[in-house]
C-alpha cells in the first residue's frame, strides 16, 4: 500500500496506513484506543509476546511491525476487540487472549491475500438477557457452533476451558429464545471418593453441593429471582443423575456435567432419555474419573463407540484452550505430561 493511509468505508473501522509488513492503525474514538491500548499499554505488550511482534502506541494509533502474516493477525485483532469497545463490551486481558487465538487459529481457513485484505474475526457467540459470552479459543467458537447445530454434543477436555459453563449458557439461551420448554441439568453424585449416603442432611442438602457449579453458572446467565421462580415451576431442573432414570426428556435442553463419573449402565440409560425436541450436552474430563479402580468410565466407552454417529458432534478442548488464570493451563499441562488415565478405565485415547 506504499505508506498511503486508508480510510475504511464504515467510520466504525479504525484508519489504515501500510507498507508491506509495517502499518498504522488510527482509531477515531480516543477514550475507546485507550481501553483498547489498555493501562500502560499492557494489551499491546500481550500481542507483542505472542505474535512475535512490534507494537508501539502514538496518540490514538499504534504502529505494527513484523513479519506479514503476524501482523495481519494483530491488526484483525485490534479491529475485532475496538469493535466490541464500540458495541458497548469491555476488553480484559482475557479478551485479547481470546481474539489473538482466533486470529491465529483464523490462518487455517484464510489464504494469505484473503488476509492482507482485513479479514474480520467472526467469533461465536451466546446471549442471554443478563448476559453475552462470546468464544475465547476456536475451540470454544467450535463447541457454540457445534450445540447450535447437533441433538447430542460431547464437551471433553481439562477443566477451565469452559465446557460447562458455555453448556448452561446455551441451554438458557435456548429457554428464553422458546427453542425448548425446561432445562435439566445433571451431575454424577459420586466425587473424590464420597458417597450421599454418608454426608449428613436431606437429599437436597446432600446433592447441591456436588450441583453447585451448575447453579453458578445458571445464576450467572439468569436474574437469581427468576431461576428461583423456575425451579419453583419446574421449568429447571437440577438433580443427580439416579433421578433421570425412567424418564422420556422431551422438550428440554438436558446438560449431563462431570460425566467421567458415569458407569457404562448410568451412561447408556442417561443418553437414552431423549426425547422429542430436545437437546443434550454431555460434558467431562476423562483424565479426572474418581469411580472405584476396576470400574469403566461411562463417557469414554461413549466417545468411542458414538463415534461418527449422525447427529452426534464431539469437541475435544487441550490445555491451550484454558480460560483462567495462565498458571492453570500450565498446571494442566504439568500433570499430563506425567499422568494418564488409569489402565483399566482408558479405552481409547480421547
Amino acid at each position: 500500500m506504499n505508506g498511503q493511509e486508508l480510510v475504511s468505508s464504515s467510520p466504525r473501522h479504525p484508519r489504515i496506513a501500510s507498507d508491506a509488513n509495517h502499518f498504522v492503525l488510527t482509531f477515531e474514538n480516543n477514550r475507546f484506543a485507550s481501553e483498547l491500548f489498555g493501562q500502560f499499554d499492557q494489551n499491546l505488550k500481550l500481542l507483542e509476546e505472542r505474535l512475535q511482534i512490534d507494537a508501539r502506541a502514538r496518540g490514538n494509533s499504534v504502529v505494527i511491525t513484523g513479519d506479514v502474516v503476524a501482523t495481519n493477525q494483530a491488526r484483525r485483532t485490534l479491529d475485532y476487540l475496538y469493535e466490541k469497545l464500540q458495541k458497548g463490551g469491555s476488553v480484559e486481558r482475557s479478551d485479547v487472549e481470546g481474539a489473538i487465538r482466533m486470529a491465529v487459529a483464523a490462518d487455517d481457513q484464510l489464504s494469505l491475500p484473503t488476509m492482507e485484505k482485513k479479514a474480520k474475526l467472526t467469533m461465536a457467540q451466546i446471549s442471554t438477557r443478563k448476559k453475552t459470552i462470546v468464544a475465547r479459543t476456536p475451540t470454544q467458537d467450535a463447541y457454540i457452533r457445534a450445540m447450535e447445530r447437533a441433538e447430542l454434543v460431547f464437551g471433553v477436555g481439562p477443566a477451565g476451558t469452559g465446557k460447562t459453563y458455555l453448556a448452561v449458557a446455551h441451554a438458557a439461551q435456548m429457554l428464553e429464545r422458546g427453542a425448548v420448554e425446561k432445562i435439566i441439568l445433571s451431575r454424577p453424585a459420586v466425587e473424590a471418593g464420597e458417597r450421599l449416603g454418608f454426608l449428613p442432611g436431606d437429599m437436597k442438602e446432600k446433592v447441591d453441593p456436588y450441583l453447585r457449579p451448575l447453579y453458578d453458572a445458571l445464576y450467572d446467565m439468569i436474574p437469581g429471582d427468576k431461576v428461583e421462580r423456575a425451579i419453583t415451576a419446574g421449568v429447571i431442573e437440577i438433580a443427580p443423575l439416579a433421578f433421570m432414570r425412567g424418564r422420556t426428556l422431551s422438550n428440554a435442553a438436558i446438560i449431563l456435567d462431570e460425566a467421567q463419573n458415569t458407569t457404562s449402565m448410568q451412561m447408556k440409560m442417561f443418553l437414552t432419555r431423549l426425547g422429542e425436541n430436545s437437546r443434550m450436552i454431555i460434558t467431562g474430563d476423562p483424565s479426572q474419573i474418581d469411580l472405584p479402580r476396576g470400574v469403566k468410565s461411562g463417557l469414554v466407552e461413549a466417545l468411542h463407540l458414538l463415534d461418527g454417529v449422525e447427529g452426534i458432534s464431539t469437541i475435544r478442548f487441550k490445555d491451550v484452550d484454558v480460560v483462567r488464570h495462565p498458571l492453570v493451563g500450565r498446571i494442566v499441562r504439568a500433570y499430563d505430561a506425567t499422568y494418564t488415565t488409569r489402565p483399566e478405565d482408558a479405552g481409547p485415547q480421547v
